[in-house]
């Protein structure tokens, strides 16, 4: 593994794994897998730089679990492994760029992907679906089919609803660059 900068946070894939509140330790640990073969896939070690621009600007080093050739080839359809790849990033990465996490699986139709709560939220209300979360991801491309990706998943969630708070986040995993927009 390559020395790490000290002046950059760490996002580890791996802590998906231990899950989330709504992300079992199996699902978690899957996502965590299928964005080890997105970043491995296009080259990367662990300690690659993530990129995060949009409503936020960041950066982070990124870590994941080992690559083996039976992950390989369980994750063999790349638009399914990069969709979830992309949730595995975007649901770890949105604990570190604001107070909330993941609460619930939005159901199909909806607009988006998942319900966020706050963290910090009482005891009585824990876990409140206080904003929304759609994410995306893209293998290879470049940075204007990302912001062309954000502007029309944000009229997605839009279309839906647009009196509560929403994040899109695109994650791209050739530069990697995570697009977090919140609207």
């Amino acid at each position: 593994m390559p020395q790490l900068p000290e002046s950059q946070s760490i996002l580890n894939l791996s802590e998906l794994e231990k899950g989330l509140p709504a992300i079992t330790p199996a699902f978690g640990a899957a996502l965590a897998e299928a964005g080890a073969i997105c970043l491995s896939e296009q080259g990367h070690q662990p300690g690659v730089a993530l990129e995060v621009e949009g409503s936020f600007s960041d950066a982070f080093v990124l870590l994941w679990p080992q690559v083996t050739d039976q992950m390989r080839r369980c994750w063999n359809d790349q638009d399914y492994t990069t969709e979830q790849g992309a949730y595995g990033v975007a649901l770890i990465l949105i604990q570190r760029l604001t107070s909330f996490t993941v609460v619930e699986r939005s159901r199909r139709g909806t607009g988006f992907d998942y319900w966020l709560g706050n963290v910090s939220d009482s005891a009585e209300l824990p876990f409140e679906k206080s904003a929304r979360l759609e994410v995306s991801g893209i293998r290879r491309g470049e940075r204007r089919q990302v912001r062309s990706r954000v502007t029309l998943k944000g009229g997605q969630v839009q279309a839906v609803d647009d009196l509560s708070l929403a994040y899109v986040a695109v994650i791209e995993f050739s530069q990697p660059l995570a697009w977090v927009v919140e609207q």
